[in-house]
């Protein structure tokens, strides 16, 4: 598998095709492209300066994949294809996972003289960081290779509301969108304001120290607080609630 986005629509084209993938693997590439290609239309150029990123495919020979330090194994959940209406979506327009379930954790890392095993075990429901890690298919699933800290929370129910925040990660519920202009002017979904102010609900147990030893965030459950608007994970709850999960070090300020 190999993706890469550009802007609007979707198409896919074969890898054989394209001078500029030339030592890929013969799959199935897609693109977010800004119109309809025809065939033969695709050059080299027109594809200069454009990133692929493609999953390691592991041969069926492997059974078993181990993670080594402070990495963890997850098994990716699968894209929402419909809505909670019941409307199929399209490819372009699922939204990408940020979640799985942990397969495998590796031994854990050493601070100073402390040994610290992994903070999560097989078998947890995780939800971890956007763009971290290494997607790595594997006995016909979709895997992901990442540093334990990339790991937002644990997710222990189905509901988001019920994550538990690691590390350093702060877990926000956001705080309605204003309505109205200060002069009355009621405000279309479009020209909201993206909130950057919400309530705390769980924090993580901190950062650690070079002696291995936590450090407390200095921010609690029940601060009403600013925070960096284009940061962390937006995650909505099953009640529709907004919710972002996001480093204490995006928390600007508390308010009271």
């Amino acid at each position: 598998m190999a993706a890469s986005q550009l802007t609007a629509s979707s198409m896919t084209v074969s890898v054989r095709n394209l001078a500029s993938f030339e030592g890929l693997r013969p799959s199935v590439v897609k693109f977010s492209s800004f119109g309809t290609l025809k065939p033969g239309s695709l050059s080299q150029r027109s594809f200069k300066g454009l990133f692929v990123k493609a999953a390691a495919i592991v041969a069926p020979k492997y059974t078993s994949i181990k993670p080594l330090g402070d990495r963890v194994l997850v098994k990716i959940k699968e894209a929402e294809e419909k809505t909670e209406g019941g409307i199929l979506l399209p490819t372009t327009a699922q939204s990408k996972p940020q979640g799985g379930e942990v397969v495998a954790v590796g031994e854990g890392k050493t601070i100073g003289k402390t040994k610290l095993e992994t903070s999560v075990k097989a078998g947890a429901q995780v939800l971890y960081s956007k763009y971290a890690g290494t997607e790595v298919e594997f006995n016909g699933s979709n895997h992901l290779i990442l540093k334990e800290d990339d790991i937002v929370g644990i997710l222990e129910t189905d509901d988001i509301k019920d994550l538990k925040p690691l590390n350093d990660r702060v877990f926000i519920k956001v705080a309605e969108a204003e309505e109205k202009t200060a002069g009355g002017l009621l405000l279309t979904e479009a020209s909201k304001e993206k909130p950057s102010i919400g309530t705390v609900i769980a924090v993580g147990p901190g950062t650690l120290d070079e002696e291995g030893n936590r450090k407390p965030l200095s921010v609690a459950a029940g601060n009403t607080v600013l925070y960096s608007k284009y940061a962390g994970n937006d995650l909505k709850g099953n009640d529709g609630t907004n919710y972002i999960a996001l480093r204490a070090s995006d928390v600007m300020a508390v308010l009271s």
